[in-house]
């Protein structure tokens, strides 16, 4: 691992951690009315193009900060929909 990948890892992970608080208060009250639906259509949508362009770079820090992000922010997404 080159220093400019570690230093990709530690701000992916940094971005990335930062959805598991909303996710897990959102999971644990079974409720969503404080989270903005369009912000996480769009934020899906943004991640999904991400992981597209990591994807199409090889980018290993890209491809897995977004596949992560894009799990915990889908789960929010569908959380928000689910109990409204």
């Amino acid at each position: 691992m080159t220093q400019l990948d570690f230093v990709g890892y530690i701000a992916a992970f940094l971005t990335t951690s930062a959805f598991i608080p909303q996710a897990w208060l959102t999971w644990r009250r079974k409720r969503a009315e404080g989270v903005s639906l369009g912000m996480y259509c769009i934020m899906v949508t943004g991640t999904v193009g991400w992981l597209t362009y990591g994807l199409m770079l090889g980018a290993w820090p890209i491809i897995v900060a977004n596949v992560i992000s894009l799990s915990l922010s889908a789960f929010i997404l569908a959380m928000k929909l689910i109990y409204k």
